[in-house]
């Protein structure tokens, strides 16, 4: 899991190691640290939130793994899942 504010920290170095992060694919799912919701990076859900609550996953067992839930817009398949196992 990666901090979204320990990158933003750095300025513009910051946004360029995460778009560096993104293009490797080291990242591909974002997540709110406070809702302990992930979702895809496309998601404009996720573009709303604050940056000091966003954080990034290399992949969804990680996010699942740390205790986060689908997001119920853009992994409404998934969701759907969560909420009957709940």
């Amino acid at each position: 899991m990666v901090l979204h504010s320990n990158l933003q920290a750095k300025g513009f170095r910051g946004k360029r190691e995460l778009v560096l992060l993104i293009n490797t694919h080291a990242v591909q799912l974002a997540g709110n640290r406070q809702l302990k919701i992930y979702g895809k990076l496309s998601c404009a859900s996720g573009k709303r939130m604050k940056t000091g609550n966003r954080v990034f996953f290399a992949d969804e067992e990680e996010a699942i793994g740390m205790g986060y839930r689908p997001c119920g817009h853009c992994l409404r398949h998934q969701y759907l899942l969560w909420k009957e196992i709940k």
